[in-house]
């Protein structure tokens, strides 16, 4: 059983910062691509942002230049910090990583439960 836990949202005003983490929790051997998504009412959840094991990033681009992705391997986080937030960017952020439980098992995709990201304007 692998369990994902966010942490760090909240409300802010259009122009401030928040800081993201996700910590990976259970029977994990490795963790591949780590990321966050995001839906905001009415509309399909999309990638924000992806880190692979090496560190390789990929980002929306309506968030480049203002989210920074990281990861610290050896305790299985990724963080997302979010600087100049817009009220576009509300929405429930998710974190989302692919995940080996055993040594030769297959890569399987794990999510968090979500953390609201409110920007007020």
């Amino acid at each position: 059983q692998v369990q994902l836990v966010e942490s760090g949202g909240g409300l802010v005003q259009t122009g401030g910062s928040l800081r993201l983490s996700c910590v990976a929790s259970g029977s994990i051997f490795s963790i591949n691509t780590m990321g966050w998504y995001r839906q905001a009412p009415g509309k399909q959840r999309e990638l924000v942002a992806s880190i692979t094991t090496g560190g390789r990033t990929n980002y929306a681009t309506s968030v480049k230049g203002r989210f920074t992705i990281s990861r610290d391997n050896a305790k299985n986080t990724v963080y997302l910090q979010m600087n100049s937030l817009k009220p576009e960017d509300t929405a429930v952020y998710f974190c989302n990583a692919d995940v080996r439980v055993l040594m030769k098992a297959p890569l399987y995709n794990y999510w968090g439960q979500g953390t609201q990201v409110t920007v007020s304007s």
